[in-house]
């Protein structure tokens, strides 16, 4: 039987995605516009993992002072972060689910004041943290996060 082994090598600065459901990986991809990054970006998907069976991984090699922690919690609040300095993890940054989410998801009601105003703000708010519900701030629409 052919064995399959990956190797990805460590970053010196930087920060380590872990834990992404499996296959969700190029949805933070673009969420954090790590295609106009000028840096490494390396993107594991369906690594074996004990802890959820298959689990996404991704490795970026620049400061984490870019990234909006809040749409990373609102893609997926179990994601880990490892902050990587000299090659070794400095801290562990655990997520939760934003109350506020700015111009991530887009209002579908037809007859919200963002179908019409075009510069508006697309802003949900957290109403049911248990079920992730979001509603529009203007006009109550409501959005269900994918699980």
């Amino acid at each position: 039987m052919f064995k399959n082994t990956l190797n990805v090598g460590s970053i010196s600065e930087g920060f380590v995605l872990d834990h992404i459901e499996a296959g969700r990986s190029m949805d933070i991809y673009k969420y954090l516009h790590l295609d106009k990054l000028d840096c490494c970006v390396a993107i594991i998907k369906n690594a074996r993992s004990n802890k959820m069976g298959k689990k996404d991984i991704i490795k970026i090699e620049c400061p984490i002072d870019f990234m909006d922690l809040d749409i990373l919690g609102f893609i997926d609040h179990n994601i880990t972060v490892n902050i990587i300095e000299n090659e070794q993890i400095v801290e562990k940054k655990e997520l939760k689910l934003p109350k506020e989410i700015k111009n991530v998801i887009r209002c579908k009601n037809p007859r919200c004041i963002t179908s019409i105003e075009q510069g508006l703000d697309h802003v949900f708010v957290l109403t049911d943290e248990e079920n992730q519900i979001y509603r529009c701030k203007y006009c109550e629409e409501k959005y269900r996060r994918r699980r």
